[in-house]
């Protein structure tokens, strides 16, 4: 680049644009495009993560976690139907992921209602411009396999709420699932995920019973089809970041740690598109194979016996990723969560 800096353009302000704003080097211009006006933004999602291992990463973009933390669990409860199963909590939190992203953009050049569409988002002059644009992949080409799961979820307050803690109820057939994430202050996220839809008519009758104020709705589908099958990761001057390019992980529809590890790989490849490439793909493989497991749920063609092996490796990389995921994975909670349902 010589002594001129390298200008980028990030399309897109959620977790992975907002922060690889704060991540770049000093030798890069960067500029943001959002479609949604200011007013408008927000953040969306159930804001839950580990506190133990995204710690660090938000260190590294200049701000303290801890400043953002709501909630910090103790215990999730899983509802099988006839049986619940308690997991044992290992740093999982809910933190106020919309102020935190806020933070991450103040002091940075935005373009707000910016509706950046055609070949290379037509931005002229950027040496090159990022694709962050989440769900949307709206500057990438389509792919040809995109599992979506449509969701929906309320933020409620209310004095009669009913856990304390974080529940999720997984719908029949591993198609999404139902959850409770709490917030602190008689607040709570709740929300479900669900291919067949199962879930319409769930948060009304939630809000009814517990006499909640509905503080705001959001229906937002999640993808969880992984980069292995989300090339190209780029195009022409344009490169996928994030949820852009698969980075959310199937067995929980959980993407915000997995978008700033993504970032960190862009990061670390700045001019490297293939490198990239590789490294996202190796960092990810888990993810396909998660994947290939829900595939076979949902189309009814699982056979524990020829699936063992791909559950076998999923298993003792959340066994060895504990503060990664927050929670303690047991062979026997495990076992019952992927074969009961």
């Amino acid at each position: 680049m010589g002594s001129s800096k390298m200008r980028l353009a990030v399309v897109g302000t959620g977790v992975a644009g907002a922060y690889l704003l704060n991540r770049l080097p000093s030798g890069v211009d960067a500029e943001a495009f959002e479609m949604r006006t200011e007013k408008n933004w927000y953040t969306v999602c159930a804001w839950g993560t580990s506190q133990p291992f995204i710690t660090d990463l938000v260190k590294e973009a200049g701000f303290n976690f801890d400043d953002y933390v709501l909630h910090k669990g103790k215990r999730m409860l899983v509802d099988l139907g006839d049986e619940e199963v308690e997991i044992p909590l290992r740093g999982l939190v809910t933190y106020d992921k919309h102020r935190l992203t806020e933070d991450m953009l103040k002091g940075k050049k935005v373009h707000w209602g910016a509706q950046i569409k055609g070949p290379n988002g037509n931005l002229q002059g950027f040496d090159q411009v990022v694709d962050a644009t989440g769900l949307h992949r709206s500057l990438l080409p389509k792919v040809e396999e995109d599992l979506v799961i449509p969701s929906f979820e309320v933020q409620v307050k209310s004095k009669e709420l009913p856990y304390d803690d974080f529940v999720i109820k997984p719908y029949p057939g591993l198609t999404g699932y139902w959850w409770y994430f709490p917030l602190g202050d008689g607040m709570a996220h709740v929300g479900a995920g669900d291919l067949l839809g199962r879930y319409r008519g769930e948060m009304d009758e939630f809000v009814k019973k517990y006499h909640c104020e509905v503080v705001r709705r959001i229906g937002r589908p999640v993808r969880v089809t992984p980069p292995k099958l989300m090339e190209p990761f780029f195009d022409g001057k344009v490169v996928g970041v994030g949820e852009s390019i698969g980075t959310v992980y199937p067995m929980l529809g959980e993407g915000i740690i997995p978008s700033m590890q993504c970032v960190n790989l862009f990061v670390d490849h700045i001019g490297d598109v293939e490198g990239y490439r590789k490294a996202v793909l190796d960092h990810y493989a888990i993810y396909a194979k998660v994947y290939e497991f829900i595939k076979a749920k949902v189309e009814g063609r699982f056979s524990l016996m020829k699936m063992w092996p791909t559950l076998l490796s999923v298993f003792m990389h959340m066994r060895r990723n504990t503060t990664r995921y927050g929670l303690e994975t047991r062979p026997g909670d495990f076992y019952k969560i992927v074969t009961r349902m």
